[in-house]
Protein backbone atom coordinates (compact mmCIF):
# COMPACT_ATOMS: atom_id res chain seq x y z
CA UNK A 1 0.00 0.00 0.00
CA UNK A 2 2.79 2.36 -1.03
CA UNK A 3 0.43 5.31 -1.93
CA UNK A 4 1.86 8.60 -2.37
CA UNK A 5 -1.93 10.08 -1.55
CA UNK A 6 -1.48 8.86 2.03
CA UNK A 7 1.64 11.09 3.04
CA UNK A 8 -0.91 13.23 4.85
CA UNK A 9 -2.30 10.38 7.06
CA UNK A 10 0.55 9.78 9.08
CA UNK A 11 0.16 12.30 11.61
CA UNK A 12 -3.33 11.01 12.42
CA UNK A 13 -2.32 9.32 15.44
CA UNK A 14 -0.02 11.26 17.88
CA UNK A 15 -0.03 8.14 20.50
CA UNK A 16 1.99 6.49 17.51
CA UNK A 17 5.64 5.95 17.20
CA UNK A 18 7.45 6.16 14.32
CA UNK A 19 7.60 2.47 13.46
CA UNK A 20 3.89 2.29 13.69
CA UNK A 21 2.98 5.30 11.55
CA UNK A 22 5.42 3.69 8.93
CA UNK A 23 2.97 0.31 9.27
CA UNK A 24 -0.23 2.64 8.69
CA UNK A 25 1.48 4.31 5.62
CA UNK A 26 2.93 0.66 4.07
CA UNK A 27 -0.31 -1.19 5.02
CA UNK A 28 -0.88 -5.08 5.75
CA UNK A 29 2.39 -5.98 3.37
CA UNK A 30 4.35 -4.02 6.13
CA UNK A 31 3.36 -6.10 8.97
CA UNK A 32 6.69 -8.68 8.78
CA UNK A 33 9.15 -5.48 9.42
CA UNK A 34 7.13 -3.20 10.99
CA UNK A 35 4.69 -5.14 13.10
CA UNK A 36 0.75 -5.78 12.85
CA UNK A 37 -1.69 -2.54 13.93
CA UNK A 38 -2.77 -3.08 17.27
CA UNK A 39 -5.46 -1.24 19.52
CA UNK A 40 -6.65 2.00 18.72
CA UNK A 41 -4.67 2.02 15.48
CA UNK A 42 -6.15 -1.33 14.49
CA UNK A 43 -9.72 1.01 13.95
CA UNK A 44 -7.11 3.63 11.63
CA UNK A 45 -5.58 0.07 9.81
CA UNK A 46 -8.66 -0.98 9.10
CA UNK A 47 -10.45 2.43 7.91
CA UNK A 48 -6.98 2.92 5.19
CA UNK A 49 -6.98 -0.79 4.12
CA UNK A 50 -11.00 -0.16 3.27
CA UNK A 51 -9.51 1.99 0.79
CA UNK A 52 -6.08 1.23 -0.30
CA UNK A 53 -5.77 -2.30 0.15
CA UNK A 54 -5.96 -4.49 -3.00
CA UNK A 55 -8.53 -6.66 -1.42
CA UNK A 56 -10.73 -4.42 0.23
CA UNK A 57 -10.09 -5.23 3.53
CA UNK A 58 -13.24 -4.29 5.38
CA UNK A 59 -15.76 -4.74 3.14
CA UNK A 60 -15.84 -1.30 1.14
CA UNK A 61 -14.16 -2.72 -1.76
CA UNK A 62 -15.76 -4.93 -3.87
CA UNK A 63 -19.38 -3.90 -2.22
CA UNK A 64 -18.71 -0.95 -3.13
CA UNK A 65 -17.19 -1.32 -6.91
CA UNK A 66 -20.57 -3.73 -7.93
CA UNK A 67 -23.03 -0.99 -6.64
CA UNK A 68 -24.47 -3.63 -4.22
CA UNK A 69 -27.14 -2.35 -1.77
CA UNK A 70 -25.73 -4.52 0.79
CA UNK A 71 -22.61 -2.32 0.70
CA UNK A 72 -24.16 0.93 1.50
CA UNK A 73 -24.61 0.49 5.36
CA UNK A 74 -20.07 -0.31 5.20
CA UNK A 75 -19.56 2.90 2.97
CA UNK A 76 -21.69 5.13 5.14
CA UNK A 77 -20.16 3.27 8.39
CA UNK A 78 -16.87 3.86 6.77
CA UNK A 79 -17.45 7.81 5.70
CA UNK A 80 -18.26 8.56 9.59
CA UNK A 81 -15.07 6.41 10.37
CA UNK A 82 -12.91 8.40 8.91
CA UNK A 83 -14.37 11.66 10.13
CA UNK A 84 -13.34 10.18 13.17
CA UNK A 85 -9.86 9.21 12.92
CA UNK A 86 -8.45 11.59 10.56
CA UNK A 87 -8.77 15.86 10.11
CA UNK A 88 -11.04 17.21 7.45
CA UNK A 89 -8.22 17.78 5.17
CA UNK A 90 -7.22 14.16 4.93
CA UNK A 91 -10.77 13.03 4.71
CA UNK A 92 -11.57 15.10 1.35
CA UNK A 93 -8.41 13.51 0.11
CA UNK A 94 -9.89 10.39 0.97
CA UNK A 95 -13.17 10.42 0.01
CA UNK A 96 -11.96 11.80 -3.67
CA UNK A 97 -9.70 8.88 -3.74
CA UNK A 98 -13.28 6.95 -2.88
CA UNK A 99 -15.14 8.21 -5.79
CA UNK A 100 -12.24 7.32 -8.48
CA UNK A 101 -11.10 4.02 -6.67
CA UNK A 102 -14.19 2.39 -6.14
CA UNK A 103 -16.62 3.99 -7.56
CA UNK A 104 -18.79 5.41 -4.93
CA UNK A 105 -20.39 8.32 -7.04
CA UNK A 106 -23.77 6.40 -5.95
CA UNK A 107 -22.96 7.48 -2.49
CA UNK A 108 -24.11 10.68 -3.24
CA UNK A 109 -26.75 9.49 -4.64
CA UNK A 110 -28.25 8.17 -0.97
CA UNK A 111 -29.11 10.43 1.83
CA UNK A 112 -27.56 8.83 4.80
CA UNK A 113 -24.20 8.68 2.96
CA UNK A 114 -24.37 12.29 1.65
CA UNK A 115 -24.83 13.01 5.47
CA UNK A 116 -22.07 11.25 6.47
CA UNK A 117 -19.74 12.77 4.09
CA UNK A 118 -17.74 15.82 4.49
CA UNK A 119 -18.39 18.71 2.97
CA UNK A 120 -15.89 20.37 0.46
CA UNK A 121 -15.58 21.63 -3.07
CA UNK A 122 -14.74 18.81 -4.29
CA UNK A 123 -18.21 17.29 -3.03
CA UNK A 124 -20.47 20.07 -4.20
CA UNK A 125 -18.79 19.31 -8.01
CA UNK A 126 -19.43 15.81 -7.84
CA UNK A 127 -22.90 16.79 -6.97
CA UNK A 128 -23.15 18.84 -10.04
CA UNK A 129 -22.44 17.01 -12.16
CA UNK A 130 -25.17 14.70 -11.31
CA UNK A 131 -27.61 17.28 -10.28
CA UNK A 132 -29.96 15.45 -12.86
CA UNK A 133 -30.23 12.17 -11.45
CA UNK A 134 -30.08 12.61 -8.13
CA UNK A 135 -33.06 11.07 -6.75
CA UNK A 136 -36.17 13.56 -4.77
CA UNK A 137 -35.32 12.04 -1.36
CA UNK A 138 -32.05 13.16 -1.93
CA UNK A 139 -32.14 16.27 -3.25
CA UNK A 140 -33.02 18.72 -0.47
CA UNK A 141 -29.79 16.86 1.27
CA UNK A 142 -27.22 17.89 -1.77
CA UNK A 143 -28.76 20.97 -1.23
CA UNK A 144 -27.93 21.48 1.98
CA UNK A 145 -24.29 19.59 1.28
CA UNK A 146 -23.57 22.84 -1.12
CA UNK A 147 -25.49 25.47 0.88
CA UNK A 148 -22.89 24.32 3.53
CA UNK A 149 -19.59 24.91 1.71
CA UNK A 150 -20.68 28.19 -0.60
CA UNK A 151 -21.45 29.34 3.22
CA UNK A 152 -18.32 28.51 4.30
CA UNK A 153 -16.65 29.47 1.32
CA UNK A 154 -18.18 33.01 1.38
CA UNK A 155 -17.29 33.61 4.99
CA UNK A 156 -13.48 33.10 4.07
CA UNK A 157 -13.62 34.94 0.37
CA UNK A 158 -15.97 37.78 0.47
CA UNK A 159 -13.92 40.23 3.00
CA UNK A 160 -10.92 40.12 1.13
CA UNK A 161 -12.45 40.46 -2.30
CA UNK A 162 -14.66 43.14 -0.90
CA UNK A 163 -11.22 45.18 0.82
CA UNK A 164 -9.66 44.50 -2.52
CA UNK A 165 -11.53 45.98 -4.95
CA UNK A 166 -13.02 48.86 -3.05
CA UNK A 167 -9.45 50.27 -2.11
CA UNK A 168 -8.29 49.80 -5.66
CA UNK A 169 -11.93 51.51 -6.79
CA UNK A 170 -11.10 54.64 -4.31
CA UNK A 171 -7.34 55.07 -5.52
CA UNK A 172 -7.93 54.43 -8.96
CA UNK A 173 -10.11 57.56 -8.68
CA UNK A 174 -7.56 60.35 -7.30
CA UNK A 175 -8.13 63.98 -7.91
CA UNK A 176 -5.48 66.78 -7.62
CA UNK A 177 -8.58 69.57 -6.77
CA UNK A 178 -10.35 67.97 -4.00
CA UNK A 179 -13.26 68.90 -1.94
CA UNK A 180 -12.81 68.81 1.66
CA UNK A 181 -14.32 65.64 2.09
CA UNK A 182 -12.39 63.70 -0.20
CA UNK A 183 -9.19 64.66 0.49
CA UNK A 184 -6.71 61.82 1.32
CA UNK A 185 -4.93 63.64 4.69
CA UNK A 186 -1.70 61.14 4.54
CA UNK A 187 -0.66 61.43 1.27
CA UNK A 188 -1.65 65.26 1.19
CA UNK A 189 0.83 65.51 4.27
CA UNK A 190 3.27 62.98 3.09
CA UNK A 191 3.77 65.21 -0.42
CA UNK A 192 3.75 68.40 1.85
CA UNK A 193 6.28 67.77 4.71
CA UNK A 194 8.39 70.08 2.68
CA UNK A 195 6.02 72.89 3.60
CA UNK A 196 5.95 72.74 7.11
CA UNK A 197 5.88 76.04 9.06
CA UNK A 198 8.01 76.34 12.01
CA UNK A 199 6.55 79.36 13.64
CA UNK A 200 3.12 78.28 12.80
CA UNK A 201 3.51 74.87 14.30
CA UNK A 202 2.01 73.40 10.78
CA UNK A 203 2.14 72.05 7.23
CA UNK A 204 0.64 74.59 4.35
CA UNK A 205 -0.54 72.28 1.76
CA UNK A 206 0.45 73.57 -1.96
CA UNK A 207 -0.79 70.21 -3.35
CA UNK A 208 -3.98 68.35 -2.20
CA UNK A 209 -4.52 64.78 -3.18
CA UNK A 210 -7.85 63.13 -2.60
CA UNK A 211 -10.13 60.29 -3.85
CA UNK A 212 -13.20 60.79 -6.13
CA UNK A 213 -16.28 60.99 -5.35
CA UNK A 214 -18.80 58.24 -5.22
CA UNK A 215 -19.83 57.73 -8.90
CA UNK A 216 -23.30 57.04 -9.61
CA UNK A 217 -23.19 54.61 -12.57
CA UNK A 218 -20.60 51.37 -11.67
CA UNK A 219 -17.22 52.17 -12.25
CA UNK A 220 -15.74 48.88 -13.52
CA UNK A 221 -18.04 46.16 -15.34
CA UNK A 222 -16.63 42.83 -14.71
CA UNK A 223 -17.65 39.73 -16.75
CA UNK A 224 -17.18 36.09 -15.98
CA UNK A 225 -17.25 33.48 -18.56
CA UNK A 226 -16.95 30.27 -17.27
CA UNK A 227 -16.51 26.91 -19.00
CA UNK A 228 -18.67 24.44 -17.55
CA UNK A 229 -16.70 21.28 -18.65
CA UNK A 230 -16.16 18.29 -16.08
CA UNK A 231 -12.51 19.49 -15.96
CA UNK A 232 -13.37 22.79 -14.30
CA UNK A 233 -15.85 21.85 -11.71
CA UNK A 234 -14.21 23.36 -9.17
CA UNK A 235 -13.31 26.25 -10.78
CA UNK A 236 -17.23 27.08 -11.72
CA UNK A 237 -17.89 26.39 -7.69
CA UNK A 238 -15.49 29.36 -6.72
CA UNK A 239 -16.01 31.72 -9.69
CA UNK A 240 -19.76 31.77 -8.57
CA UNK A 241 -19.24 32.23 -5.46
CA UNK A 242 -16.44 35.40 -6.32
CA UNK A 243 -19.72 36.65 -8.92
CA UNK A 244 -21.90 36.67 -6.24
CA UNK A 245 -19.43 38.64 -4.22
CA UNK A 246 -18.83 40.83 -6.99
CA UNK A 247 -22.62 41.09 -7.69
CA UNK A 248 -22.99 42.69 -4.10
CA UNK A 249 -20.39 46.10 -4.63
CA UNK A 250 -22.70 48.46 -5.80
CA UNK A 251 -19.05 50.14 -7.84
CA UNK A 252 -18.89 46.93 -9.63
CA UNK A 253 -21.47 46.24 -12.35
CA UNK A 254 -21.48 41.88 -12.68
CA UNK A 255 -22.04 39.67 -14.87
CA UNK A 256 -21.50 35.91 -15.48
CA UNK A 257 -21.94 33.92 -18.44
CA UNK A 258 -21.50 29.63 -18.30
CA UNK A 259 -20.78 27.81 -21.64
CA UNK A 260 -20.32 24.35 -23.00
CA UNK A 261 -21.46 24.37 -26.22
CA UNK A 262 -24.05 26.39 -25.64
CA UNK A 263 -24.07 29.55 -23.50
CA UNK A 264 -26.45 30.59 -20.88
CA UNK A 265 -26.33 34.07 -18.90
CA UNK A 266 -27.02 32.87 -15.20
CA UNK A 267 -26.65 37.12 -14.22
CA UNK A 268 -30.10 37.20 -12.69
CA UNK A 269 -29.17 34.02 -10.52
CA UNK A 270 -26.33 35.67 -8.49
CA UNK A 271 -28.16 36.92 -5.88
CA UNK A 272 -27.95 33.18 -4.61
CA UNK A 273 -24.68 31.36 -5.53
CA UNK A 274 -26.67 27.38 -4.65
CA UNK A 275 -29.43 28.69 -7.12
CA UNK A 276 -26.90 29.46 -9.70
CA UNK A 277 -24.53 26.25 -9.11
CA UNK A 278 -27.86 23.63 -9.56
CA UNK A 279 -28.32 25.86 -12.69
CA UNK A 280 -24.62 24.58 -14.27
CA UNK A 281 -24.96 21.56 -16.11
CA UNK A 282 -21.41 20.44 -16.01
CA UNK A 283 -19.86 18.81 -18.67
CA UNK A 284 -20.35 18.53 -22.41
CA UNK A 285 -18.63 19.93 -25.20
CA UNK A 286 -16.74 23.30 -25.52
CA UNK A 287 -16.90 26.54 -27.62
CA UNK A 288 -15.30 29.53 -26.26
CA UNK A 289 -15.48 31.19 -29.37
CA UNK A 290 -19.24 31.45 -29.45
CA UNK A 291 -18.78 32.14 -24.97
CA UNK A 292 -16.86 34.83 -26.15
CA UNK A 293 -19.17 36.54 -28.66
CA UNK A 294 -22.08 36.34 -26.63
CA UNK A 295 -19.97 38.16 -23.77
CA UNK A 296 -18.86 41.04 -26.55
CA UNK A 297 -22.40 41.68 -26.53
CA UNK A 298 -22.74 42.42 -23.11
CA UNK A 299 -19.53 45.06 -23.07
CA UNK A 300 -21.15 48.66 -22.71
CA UNK A 301 -17.88 50.72 -21.88
CA UNK A 302 -14.36 48.62 -23.23
CA UNK A 303 -12.28 50.23 -21.05
CA UNK A 304 -13.77 50.03 -17.70
CA UNK A 305 -14.59 46.73 -18.99
CA UNK A 306 -12.60 43.40 -16.87
CA UNK A 307 -13.18 40.15 -18.56
CA UNK A 308 -12.59 37.21 -17.18
CA UNK A 309 -12.40 33.79 -18.83
CA UNK A 310 -12.10 30.74 -17.15
CA UNK A 311 -11.07 27.91 -18.82
CA UNK A 312 -8.71 25.06 -20.02
CA UNK A 313 -8.76 26.56 -23.54
CA UNK A 314 -9.41 23.20 -25.02
CA UNK A 315 -11.21 24.77 -27.80
CA UNK A 316 -14.30 22.77 -29.86
CA UNK A 317 -15.57 25.80 -31.44
CA UNK A 318 -14.01 28.34 -33.89
CA UNK A 319 -10.39 28.48 -32.95
CA UNK A 320 -9.66 31.36 -35.65
CA UNK A 321 -13.17 33.21 -34.63
CA UNK A 322 -11.96 33.10 -30.98
CA UNK A 323 -8.66 34.67 -31.82
CA UNK A 324 -10.25 37.09 -34.34
CA UNK A 325 -12.82 38.25 -31.10
CA UNK A 326 -10.02 38.33 -28.18
CA UNK A 327 -8.34 40.74 -30.34
CA UNK A 328 -11.00 42.94 -30.90
CA UNK A 329 -11.93 42.89 -27.27
CA UNK A 330 -7.83 43.87 -26.46
CA UNK A 331 -8.12 46.74 -29.03
CA UNK A 332 -11.14 48.25 -28.03
CA UNK A 333 -9.77 48.67 -24.11
CA UNK A 334 -11.37 45.45 -22.74
CA UNK A 335 -9.06 43.69 -19.85
CA UNK A 336 -9.17 40.12 -21.16
CA UNK A 337 -7.59 37.47 -18.40
CA UNK A 338 -7.89 34.05 -19.51
CA UNK A 339 -7.87 31.67 -16.29
CA UNK A 340 -6.82 28.22 -16.71
CA UNK A 341 -8.31 27.72 -13.12
CA UNK A 342 -9.62 28.90 -10.31
CA UNK A 343 -8.72 25.97 -7.59
CA UNK A 344 -6.70 24.75 -5.02
CA UNK A 345 -5.18 22.48 -7.28
CA UNK A 346 -1.84 23.03 -8.36
CA UNK A 347 -0.42 23.46 -12.44
CA UNK A 348 -3.88 22.00 -14.81
CA UNK A 349 -3.96 20.54 -17.94
CA UNK A 350 -4.53 23.05 -20.84
CA UNK A 351 -4.00 24.23 -24.13
CA UNK A 352 -0.63 25.60 -24.61
CA UNK A 353 -0.70 26.31 -27.80
CA UNK A 354 -4.21 28.72 -27.56
CA UNK A 355 -2.56 30.32 -24.85
CA UNK A 356 0.49 31.23 -26.40
CA UNK A 357 -1.60 32.81 -28.74
CA UNK A 358 -3.33 33.99 -26.91
CA UNK A 359 -0.45 35.90 -25.11
CA UNK A 360 0.25 37.35 -28.12
CA UNK A 361 -2.40 39.56 -28.24
CA UNK A 362 -2.33 40.85 -24.79
CA UNK A 363 -3.60 38.28 -23.39
CA UNK A 364 -2.45 36.71 -20.23
CA UNK A 365 -3.09 33.22 -19.61
CA UNK A 366 -2.12 31.55 -16.12
CA UNK A 367 -3.61 29.46 -13.21
CA UNK A 368 -5.38 31.18 -9.89
CA UNK A 369 -5.89 29.65 -6.81
CA UNK A 370 -9.21 31.56 -4.91
CA UNK A 371 -6.93 33.20 -2.29
CA UNK A 372 -4.60 35.25 -4.99
CA UNK A 373 -8.25 36.01 -7.18
CA UNK A 374 -9.02 39.13 -4.85
CA UNK A 375 -5.46 40.38 -5.39
CA UNK A 376 -5.98 39.69 -9.03
CA UNK A 377 -8.94 41.43 -9.60
CA UNK A 378 -7.50 44.87 -7.77
CA UNK A 379 -4.75 44.49 -10.08
CA UNK A 380 -7.11 44.38 -13.46
CA UNK A 381 -9.38 47.48 -11.46
CA UNK A 382 -5.88 49.37 -10.78
CA UNK A 383 -5.38 48.79 -14.90
CA UNK A 384 -2.16 47.20 -13.87
CA UNK A 385 -0.27 45.30 -15.84
CA UNK A 386 -1.64 41.64 -14.85
CA UNK A 387 0.96 39.68 -16.24
CA UNK A 388 3.60 41.34 -13.57
CA UNK A 389 1.10 41.13 -11.40
CA UNK A 390 1.33 37.27 -11.78
CA UNK A 391 4.80 37.11 -11.79
CA UNK A 392 5.29 38.92 -8.87
CA UNK A 393 3.27 36.11 -6.80
CA UNK A 394 5.44 33.95 -8.54
CA UNK A 395 2.45 32.38 -10.88
CA UNK A 396 3.80 30.95 -14.27
CA UNK A 397 1.80 32.78 -17.04
CA UNK A 398 1.66 31.32 -21.06
CA UNK A 399 4.33 33.37 -22.99
CA UNK A 400 3.50 33.91 -26.83
CA UNK A 401 4.90 31.63 -29.69
CA UNK A 402 8.07 32.64 -31.12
Amino acid sequence: MNDPSLNPVTPVAPAANRLQRWRLVLGSEADNSCGSAEGGLRNIELALAALYEPDGSGGLGRGARGGRGDSRPNVARWLGDIRNYFPSSVVQVMQRDAMERLNLREMLLQPEMLESAQPDVHLVANLLSLASVIPEGTRATARQVVRTVVDQLMDKLQEPLRGAISGALDRSQRRSRPRHAEIDWNRTIRLNLRHWQPALRTIVPQTLIGYGRKARRPQREVILCIDQSGSMAASVVYSSIFGAVLASLPAVATKLVVFDTNVVDMTEQLQDPVDLLFGVQLGGGTDINRAIGYCQTLVQEPRNTIMVLISDLYEGGVETGLLRRASELVESGVQLIALLALSDEGAPSYDRELAAKLAALGVPSFACTPDQFPGLMAAAVRRDDVGAWAAGQGIKTSRAQG
